[in-house]
């Protein structure tokens, strides 16, 4: 079991495709005591991996004792982060506070489209130097992608580039329009072109010895079955089963993406928002709409909610971008 916690919306970019429109700290993000109970609610809960994220989180200044404290709890704390700051130094705090794991974006191998995207020039040199300061210390890291019309042909070679650095693994996300993002939801990639990579990755796993996890993308595992391909993966979209994040002024969501309120860890703790919210129970049943509630593959699959609740407005309804089943999306 997953848990995210954006553990500020204070942040030193301007990425156009931000979920959480970071930028400028609230006023009212959880404190250090508040975190450390929430922390402690969320071993209470079962949960196993905890992301501390944001925003960028390594500008919050409690993030190392946040971190520690997890690990004392014996969760396993992992960061996702941009990596612009990750100095030699900051990635020895990190490690010694327990930090087991740091995901770090690389969205092209062009700087420049890069650096754009991002909203800082010198963007994409700040954050490799970052990855090579989490090797230099022994701290495992792996890259993170969103994939966009722009960056569609290039993927596979930011898996190349992620293996010559040291990554233990390259995760490929799929851009869900909220936040910032909505603003650019056409950038999405289409149907067809999903599919089609998701193919790609999948056979890319098979001739690299680091780990490929197309992220947002449940239909992965149906077309892993496809091609006969094995992975370690067992459920496509966790949201509300395994995953929940809250966000830095407590509010409670089924992922990410899904900007739908479970309930807000100052008003109810955070067992009892996991285990009785409305969104969840219903999220739980797994009875979908349309297609997805038609298909032979919905043990492993799911459909992204965030996307069926962005696009039609209910999180239990068909994935707008799954070409398999009845009729076809472009």
């Amino acid at each position: 079991m997953i848990v995210s916690w954006n553990t500020t919306n204070e942040c030193n970019l301007k990425c156009a495709h931000c979920y959480r429109d970071a930028g400028t700290k609230k006023a009212e993000e959880l404190t250090t005591a508040e975190g450390r109970s929430l922390i402690d609610e969320i071993a209470r809960a079962g949960f196993k991996i905890m992301i501390f994220s944001g925003g960028e989180p390594i500008m919050r200044d409690d993030l190392y004792e946040l971190a520690a404290h997890a690990r004392d709890r014996g969760l396993r704390p992992v960061l996702g982060t941009n990596g612009t700051l990750i100095t030699p130094e900051v990635a020895g705090k990190l490690k010694e506070a327990g930090v087991m794991a740091v995901g770090i974006s690389l969205d092209s191998m062009d700087k420049k489209a890069h650096d754009d995207l991002r909203g800082v020039h010198g963007s994409w040199d700040a954050a490799v130097d970052g990855m090579r300061a989490c090797r230099e210390v022994g701290l495992s890291f792996q890259v993170h992608t969103t994939v966009m019309d722009f960056n569609y042909e290039e993927v596979e070679q930011i898996t190349d580039f992620a293996l010559s650095v040291g990554a233990q693994a390259h995760h490929v996300f799929f851009l869900v329009p909220t936040g910032r993002a909505v603003e650019i939801a056409e950038a999405s990639i289409k149907a067809e072109q999903y599919e089609r990579l998701l193919r790609r990755l999948l056979e890319k796993q098979r001739h690299v010895p680091l780990e490929i996890k197309p992220t947002c993308a449940p239909q992965f595992l149906r077309i892993a079955k496809q091609m006969g391909i094995n992975t370690r993966f067992t459920r496509g979209c966790l949201a509300g089963l395994s995953y929940c994040l809250i966000n830095p002024v407590g509010v409670v969501q089924a992922c990410a993406y899904l900007d739908f309120p479970a309930g807000n860890v100052r008003e109810a703790p955070f067992t009892t928002v996991w285990r009785e919210a409305e969104v969840f129970q219903r999220l739980r049943t797994r009875e979908y709409t349309g297609k997805c509630g038609r298909c032979e593959y919905n043990d492993v699959c799911g459909g992204c909610r965030a996307r069926a609740y962005f696009y039609f407005g209910d999180y239990m309804a068909e994935e707008p971008w799954c070409l398999y089943g009845a009729g076809r999306r472009s």
